[in-house]
């Protein structure tokens, strides 16, 4: 996990230790903001319950969703690297080095998060029929529960599948599953 957080920020193929080429100066996007800050708030959460195989569990998530990411916003990354220091210093040292800041990691602030770039606008959500997994649907993330039901039942696969059945009963777990019960 640590070369791959190294990889994450510096080129590997370099003659000296160089800043990979896609890290730049930019602004995350949507996703790499909700990735970014969902990481943060697992990570501090982790820590405070003393979880550090769950906060370093999380940190791979980071690693490996910006591992593919091109552009690479180098204001997430240094975030990133404050998450990691905990666990290795003196690698994170050298990153934060590389990442262009001449002052010791040690003194920057622990990263912060912001609950509203937390929030999933959409969500993958199970059908199940008979207990049996038979479709995924993606649904806004507030849907109410008539509302999923109605998108269960109108996605073609499910719909194929009760065709000439009774749906005897509806299991509906707003933001979660639904399971239909049929003869």
């Amino acid at each position: 996990f640590l070369d791959r957080a190294w990889r994450l920020v510096i080129e590997q193929d370099a003659e000296e230790i160089a800043l990979h080429p896609a890290v730049e100066d930019t602004t995350p996007n949507a996703d790499q903001d909700r990735v970014l800050h969902k990481t943060i708030k697992a990570v501090t959460d982790d820590l405070d319950r003393m979880a550090f195989n769950t906060a370093i569990a999380r940190m791979m998530e980071f690693a490996n969703f910006f591992g593919r990411e091109t552009p690479r916003p180098k204001s997430a990354l240094d975030k990133f690297v404050l998450l990691l220091a905990p666990f290795s210093p003196h690698l994170c040292e050298e990153l934060w080095r590389v990442l262009g800041h001449t002052d010791t990691l040690a003194y920057e602030p622990w990263p912060e998060y912001d609950e509203a770039k937390i929030k999933e606008d959409t969500v993958e959500i199970p059908v199940q029929i008979k207990g049996k997994l038979r479709a995924k649907i993606t649904v806004a993330a507030d849907i109410g529960k008539d509302e999923l039901e109605a998108a269960a039942l109108a996605d073609e696969r499910i719909a194929q599948l009760i065709e000439g059945k009774t749906v005897v009963k509806t299991i509906v777990v707003p933001g979660r599953l639904v399971n239909l019960v049929v003869k």
